[in-house]
């Protein structure tokens, strides 16, 4: 079950430009637009979850069991689906409020943020200090973690460098030269790599290393590959180092069991494009 949420949490970030890393650096470097993303790699992500559930859901018997604990009970289905319905709204207007204001969709976020924080401080104002804290945006705010934030800001300025020395041309020049100049090939193969290497830095090489023009095939292939591929390795994504560390899955066991079904799905989403 968790395999297949590490697909299904990947496959659901590579379409969207707020939805990875990856593809928000492609949209805020005028590689992709978020209406072009949207279309072009929806279905392929659908068939990258799909085809490994369809598969699984053969194998794959059992009920699952619910634990209900004290604080959900004490937070109404209204109150919850009030601040669902406003934090997901937020995300999805971010590309809105960029199209329409031309601000950095940072400042899209934290207004949405700002929506949601007066939200939870007005339904809860009734209860209790210590519960109130808990649902409370201060709390969530606590529990950033700064330490990836850091180093995904660290990957991008150690990727400036090779830019600047001619590193990444050279290395665009060889990755075209072995699949004799086959984008569909190249972009494929950086998606497996970014399995093992994080597509963060692949990605930032890419921008620099290729120049293709907006919504290009090139570019929305490669926020497919970077965003999916990663799932054919528990170690190839943030979700995937999650899911190992809360529930102690091992390399070997996500190796045996999901990493074929996540190549399939990740192949058939490709052939997709290929198509195209």
């Amino acid at each position: 079950m968790l395999g297949i949420v590490i697909i299904a949490a990947n496959a659901g970030g590579a379409w969207s430009p707020i939805g990875d890393v990856t593809t928000t650096m492609l949209w805020l470097d005028k590689k992709i637009s978020a209406t072009g993303i949207i279309t072009s790699t929806l279905i392929p992500s659908l068939l990258c979850l799909c085809v490994p559930v369809a598969i699984t859901s053969i194998f794959f018997k059992g009920t699952i069991e619910k634990n209900t604990t004290q604080d959900e009970l004490s937070y109404s289905l209204k109150e919850r689906n009030l601040v669902f319905g406003i934090g997901i709204l937020s995300l999805l207007m971010v590309p809105v409020f960029k199209q329409l204001t031309h601000l950095p969709p940072y400042m899209g976020i934290l207004a949405g943020l700002a929506v949601l924080w007066v939200t939870t401080e007005f339904i809860h104002r009734k209860k209790e200090e210590e519960l109130k804290g808990k649902f409370s945006v201060m709390h969530a705010i606590e529990k950033t973690d700064v330490k990836s934030i850091l180093f995904f800001l660290g990957i991008l300025i150690a990727i400036k460098p090779l830019e600047l020395t001619g590193v990444l041309s050279s290395l665009a020049t060889n990755l075209n030269g072995v699949f004799n100049n086959n984008e569909n090939a190249v972009v494929y193969s950086i998606g497996l790599i970014s399995s093992i290497v994080d597509n963060v830095p692949l990605v930032a090489a890419s921008i620099s290393m290729y120049d293709y023009p907006i919504d290009s095939h090139f570019w929305q292939f490669l926020a497919y590959a970077a965003g999916t591929g990663g799932s054919c390795l528990i170690i190839g994504s943030a979700a995937g180092v999650a899911v190992m560390g809360l529930d102690n899955i091992s390399f070997g066991w996500y190796l045996k069991r999901i990493s074929i079904l996540a190549l399939i799905g990740y192949t058939c989403g490709a052939i997709w494009f290929w198509l195209m």
